[in-house]
């Protein structure tokens, strides 16, 4: 008797079938059949979209606190924006290609337009991630409701779906970012412009509550100004460093100097409490320019925005007289020097009256008595501590004093004579540097 002889594949056939890989027709006709699903249930919520709406806009005031800070002021513009969203979602999955661009375009508004008002990203995102949720579950629910046996079906569009709502996401995303980034331009210009204005003496006064705001200082209060110039970027680390720690402070950058509008005095105690820095400080509190060849003016103060050209027109003046070398000069302890640095020509024609007999010696014999005079006035008056930093006898300090007084035809004993001289100096100084 001959024994049955079967494979092995026909053994296991018998016992577990294996399905067979799907060929492409009977795909082709999956995903027909899966697309009828698709384009029937998002066909009824295109006709059922405003009671989708409401849906999203109770989600979004449920779960997301910005959204719920939106829906009270503007629930009306709220709501047409989701209804806006939510239609060329919904006609996307009935003609992507006809409807991407009108998508886009809406999202692309919608993410720019929401940056403009400040609604944070987070919650941008997550009300696109909401409506897609919502999307998704309503063409569910649609599908259970009219042919049950079809929702499998939506299986094999479900990636579709969740593609356009990242694609959306991060379309929302960028288009909130560069607005933010415009916006943010838009301000630094605008601040800068408004600073500018203040520091030129040009702000109209009705901008001048606008400018508090931009540069963060009250419109009401004493400010002062320090003019910072010197090679870069020794210019900016000094702009940093000349202010303590707590000054409330403006920069303005210029091409070859920079400006800090500086709140001098607080309104009252309290003010100073309140975002715990410690209280303005005026300028006689700033610290030498903490980099060598970096000169620093700081002007006296003024009272309000409004007076910041004066306060800058001060620091200018500070900074004229600053040693070339480097240096901080404080307005309030040279005024002499000011006087002189704003009127050079008068500055000019005092030195040359008091001092023109001097300054045509030899160069030799100028130096060493101009130095002397300098030296006595530096020291009160005393001979003694002058000869000291001279390194010679008081006498010797006495015989060129008298001589400079021959030479000057002013006697260093008279006050009137000795302010004359003192500021004949600090001209001399001064314009010469």
């Amino acid at each position: 008797m001959q024994h049955a002889v079967r494979s092995r594949a026909a053994i296991r056939t018998g016992l577990t079938p294996v399905p067979r890989p799907r060929t492409p027709s009977v795909a082709s006709l999956m995903d027909a059949d899966a697309l009828r699903v698709l384009h029937r249930a998002a066909r009824a919520l295109l006709d059922d979209l405003p009671d989708l709406t409401d849906r999203l806009v109770a989600l979004l005031r449920e779960q997301e606190p910005a959204y719920r800070t939106a829906l009270t002021k503007d629930p009306t513009a709220t709501w047409q924006e989701a209804h806006r969203s939510l239609r060329h979602s919904v006609t996307s999955l009935l003609d992507p290609r006809g409807a991407r661009d009108a998508a886009r375009r809406c999202s692309w508004r919608i993410g720019a337009a929401r940056a403009e008002q400040g609604l944070p990203l987070d919650a941008l995102l997550h009300a696109f991630r909401l409506g897609g949720s919502l999307v998704w579950q309503r063409l569910v629910e649609e599908t259970s409701r009219t042919a049950p046996e079809d929702v499998r079906l939506l299986v094999h569009v479900a990636a579709d779906v969740w593609n356009f709502v990242d694609e959306h996401c991060t379309l929302v995303a960028d288009a909130y970012r560069q607005t933010e980034w415009q916006l943010g331009r838009r301000r630094e210009n605008r601040a800068r412009l408004l600073a500018a204005g203040l520091l030129d003496g040009t702000s109209r006064i009705a901008d001048l509550p606008e400018a508090a705001q931009a540069l963060g200082l009250p419109e009401y209060g004493r400010y002062y100004v320090v003019a910072v110039t010197g090679a870069l970027p020794a210019r900016s680390d000094a702009a940093r460093a000349v202010l303590p720690p707590g000054a409330r402070v403006h920069w303005h950058a210029g091409t070859d100097v920079d400006y800090g509008i500086v709140l001098d005095v607080a309104d009252s105690a309290d003010d100073a409490d309140d975002d715990g820095l410690p209280g303005p400080v005026g300028p006689e509190d700033a610290p030498d320019a903490p980099v060598a060849g970096v000169r620093i003016g700081i002007g006296s103060a003024v009272d309000g925005l409004a007076s910041v050209g004066d306060a800058r027109r001060r620091a200018d003046t500070a900074l004229e007289i600053c040693p070339r070398t480097g240096g901080t000069v404080r307005l309030a302890d040279h005024l002499p020097a000011a006087l002189v640095a704003s009127s050079p020509e008068l500055g000019g024609a005092l030195a040359e009256r008091v001092l023109g007999p001097l300054l045509r010696l030899e160069a030799a014999d100028r130096e060493v008595l101009l130095d002397t005079l300098t030296t006595w006035l530096d020291c009160d008056g005393s001979a003694q501590r002058a000869g000291e930093r001279l390194y010679c006898h008081r006498n010797t300090v006495l015989n060129r004093l008298r001589r400079c007084e021959q030479l000057t035809g002013r006697s260093l004993a008279r006050p009137a004579d000795l302010v004359e001289i003192s500021l004949a100096l600090t001209a001399r100084r001064v314009l010469r540097d």
